[in-house]
């Protein structure tokens, strides 16, 4: 981290890896990252800044995100709903649901993925079974089903 002006607390953040610089303003309360003015709450830039300069990082966080706002909508009591029978009937528009965006419940889902020729050379093989290791049919059907149990009926 180099301080470019520690009075007007603007800085240049280097990122090790890339290399890249960022811009830090702290009384602008922006960064060129972009995260600290759309989130209103302090990025990694900023957090650099701070324990480099023994700043308090706490001081560039919105107030929202501060838990006395939490408590304060908290604070005020709510009123129960109380019993859905007797809520007065709904007049409002009606929303139909599309039946094809419906998410299927019911088995496995689609596979969205593309298959390569591994996949399609995979799932082209014949069957192969595995009680016997007989290929053509599976351990279901197989003849002889039952394993161990089917050979110690037969001594």
């Amino acid at each position: 981290m180099n301080c470019f002006d520690r009075q007007n607390e603007v800085f240049k953040v280097r990122e090790m890896p890339s290399g890249v610089e960022y811009t830090v303003d702290l009384r602008r309360q922006c960064c060129d990252c972009g995260e600290f003015q759309v989130d209103q709450i302090s990025c990694r830039h900023v957090f650099a800044c701070s324990a480099n300069q023994r700043l308090d990082w706490q001081v560039y966080v919105h107030e929202v995100y501060k838990m006395d706002q939490v408590r304060q909508v908290y604070r005020a009591r709510f009123k129960p709903l109380g019993n859905p029978t007797i809520w007065p009937a709904y007049n409002g528009p009606r929303f139909v649901p599309n039946p094809y965006m419906r998410q299927v419940s019911k088995g496995c889902p689609w596979m969205t993925r593309f298959l390569n020729k591994m996949d399609t050379q995979m799932l082209h093989r014949p069957r192969r079974c595995r009680q016997c290791g007989a290929e053509g049919h599976s351990r279901s059907i197989c003849c002889q089903a039952g394993g161990a149990s089917a050979g110690n009926n037969a001594q």
